[in-house]
């Protein structure tokens, strides 16, 4: 399915606008989103905002050539998003995720694929930095697990796993949650994840669970900004958020925090239950 064929002609006008800017003035973006979704599933869906990856270094002059232009254009949270407006559509600027994690370096663009969107030859984000990043996703609200069993459905033998595996890094476990997830929704296809990467990640599973870790650390909030904050607030768990390998710092943890809907997320709250003892 053609993700253009679902955009209304404003909204289609002011990303082909934006393309071409951000072309003529060459600055490299890579676009993902529902698109880079469509594009490799061909499973589409219309939002208000199209998804541009960039390096983090290139925001800043992009902010400006938008505004030079007669865009608003400004830095939403500065560790990872910022945002062009036109009316009620806006393009969406992502230099890394919301966890401070997936920062945009050049092998995203390295492993890009091309394709055609509104007339324009573009680069999409390949198939392991979009999994890569949607598998921290997983807000009471927001899960992009679906995308990420599409993704594996529909593109499997291209995707390159030891790759994808190295992208993981630490963070095997949340790959490997996500890849017992795609077998047993789609059991007939479990055979296309490589054995020897099943192989790997269960026995490190094993492994690590017969040697405690000791540390009192919640990675939680590298899956959800809201649904942990009593671990780190109120139980002495260290918010993950702020390790080193992220782009975060306390003042990003309090403004991410700060921004979350209330009307629209049950932000948990501890009671008069205390917290499970520390073995």
């Amino acid at each position: 399915m053609n993700a253009e064929a679902t955009l209304p002609p404003e909204c289609a006008d002011f990303y082909r606008s934006a393309i071409e800017l951000l072309q003529a003035n060459d600055i490299p973006f890579l676009l993902g989103g529902a698109y880079a979704i469509c594009v490799y599933t061909g499973l589409a869906r219309h939002t208000k905002d199209v998804d541009l990856f960039l390096r983090g270094a290139d925001v800043n002059r992009t902010l400006e050539l938008f505004r030079q232009h007669g865009f608003e254009a400004e830095k939403t949270f500065p560790h990872w998003l910022a945002k062009i407006h036109s009316g009620e559509n806006f393009v969406d600027l992502i230099y890394a995720a919301g966890n401070g994690l997936c920062e945009v370096d050049d092998l995203w663009f390295s492993r890009a694929r091309e394709e055609a969107l509104l007339g324009r030859k573009v680069k999409v984000v390949a198939p392991e930095e979009i999994i890569w990043m949607k598998a921290f996703i997983q807000e009471r609200e927001r899960f992009d697990g679906g995308d990420i069993v599409h993704l594996i459905q529909s593109c499997a033998e291209e995707i390159g796993w030891p790759y994808l595996r190295w992208r993981f890094g630490e963070d095997w476990r949340v790959l490997f949650a996500h890849l017992i997830l795609f077998g047993y929704i789609f059991p007939s296809e479990r055979h296309r994840i490589p054995a020897d990467l099943i192989r790997e990640l269960s026995e490190r599973l094993a492994t690590e669970h017969r040697t405690p870790n000791l540390e009192k650390i919640c990675r939680g909030t590298l899956l959800s900004r809201a649904q942990y904050l009593p671990d780190v607030n109120e139980r002495g768990y260290r918010d993950a958020r702020l390790e080193p390998r992220t782009a975060m710092d306390a003042r990003d943890v309090a403004q991410w925090t700060a921004a979350i809907d209330k009307k629209k997320v049950d932000v948990p709250a501890t009671c008069d239950k205390p917290p499970p003892p520390t073995l």
